[in-house]
């Protein structure tokens, strides 16, 4: 990732803390589930090449009679979007913590040593991942205050081609069993396939699991989550009654799950600075870009139980 404009003096371990983990710093990430790309300023293509039939006969002298098999070629794209981190501080709310760094005086944040910069900014940072991690999922993009771009179960839900699937019941084993069987097996059976949902509808999974007679672990035990042998994917800001089965890597050529994040590189970006010349408060301010996308939604199956609307 090409570096942003800084306008303080706070570069160096701070500025690799930044750019980290505002990119990579939530679960979806962390959890190998999207292919996420920084750097983007206004747009990235994803190619999609899909062939037709290819196979035949062999012949001597071919011509061009003999071609068989079209090929297609498109596009989806990517499109970060805009937002911003602004928060005002007082340094001084920290003195009992931070007076051992300070020689004597009133307590100035720029007279503290990197690693300490880095304990505050790592704390916007956490929370900053935190929140992008839910707009990844379940982002609407919009003109309001909240809404920044479209996550991508909010693009799975609205699109056609995505298979969708109808289960009535309660039971979390019959509603994966119904995105299974409802899944094309030339997607369910690749090693990407895995299932995703939240962290409360994993639990009752993990009971109905463990209340099987003869089948589960003990009850002081948590059994795998897996079911068809491939893996279940529990997500704290997933939205519970959505199941989800679909391609997840960080490979792109394996990945169905696009994103994009970058710091705005063309104007000041990242800036830690007094709020003026003659105030004690501090302010944090990044400016930030991101966007999901979905490469193929016909490699999406969802079970739909939850009760409010996504978004």
């Amino acid at each position: 990732m090409p570096n942003p404009t800084i306008t303080t003096r706070y570069a160096g371990e701070v500025l690799d803390s930044i750019l980290v983990q505002a990119a990579t710093g939530n679960e979806l990430v962390e959890k190998g589930l999207i292919c996420i790309k920084v750097g983007i300023q206004d747009g990235l293509a994803i190619p999609r090449l899909q062939l037709t039939k290819v196979l035949q006969k062999r012949k001597k002298n071919p011509t061009s009679a003999n071609s068989k098999g079209d090929v297609n070629i498109d596009e989806r794209y990517l499109h970060p979007q805009d937002a911003m981190v602004y928060l005002e501080f007082d340094p001084s709310l920290f003195e009992h913590f931070w007076r051992k760094f300070q020689p004597t005086g009133n307590l100035l944040f720029e007279q503290l040593p990197d690693d300490v910069k880095v304990t505050l900014v790592n704390g916007v940072l956490t929370q900053l991942g935190s929140e992008l991690g839910v707009e990844f999922i379940s982002g609407v993009k919009g003109d309001a205050e909240g809404q920044y771009f479209d996550g991508f179960l909010t693009r799975a839900l609205a699109a056609e081609k995505a298979v969708k699937v109808e289960c009535t019941e309660n039971s979390q084993i019959k509603r994966l069993r119904a995105v299974w069987n409802n899944t094309k097996s030339v997607i369910r059976n690749k090693p990407e396939f895995v299932f995703l949902m939240s962290s409360a509808d994993a639990d009752a999974y993990d009971d109905e699991i463990t209340d099987l007679i003869s089948k589960g672990a003990a009850p002081t035990e948590k059994n795998p989550e897996r079911f068809k042998g491939h893996n279940i994917v529990p997500l704290e800001g997933w939205p519970d009654g959505i199941i989800m089965g679909t391609l997840c890597s960080l490979d792109e050529q394996k990945a169905n799950l696009f994103a994009a994040v970058n710091l705005a590189s063309d104007f000041d970006c990242v800036q830690v600075e007094k709020v003026s010349n003659a105030s004690e408060l501090y302010f944090i301010k990044i400016l930030l870009k991101a966007d999901t996308q979905i490469a193929w939604d016909e490699a999406i199956t969802i079970c739909d139980n939850s009760v409010e609307e996504v978004g």
